[in-house]
């Protein structure tokens, strides 16, 4: 008795790659949303993101402004 392959995307291949996209999209809406609350919490006192930290001011200061 002789087995012949398919041809095309197996049932158990297609779902199981089916299974991995909505895994690694998940994970996608996971890590931005974090990265949203992350952002909120390093808000300033007057809820504004920018602060003026030495990195910044050693920038102005290599830049001249």
């Amino acid at each position: 008795m002789e087995m012949r392959e398919e041809e095309g995307v197996s049932r158990r291949r297609f779902f199981s790659s089916v299974g991995k996209t909505v895994a690694v999209g998940v994970g996608a809406v996971a890590a931005a949303a974090a990265g949203a609350s992350d952002a909120e919490a390093d808000a300033g006192p007057d809820g504004d993101l920018y602060r003026e930290t030495d990195h910044v001011k050693k920038v102005y200061e290599l830049s001249r402004f």
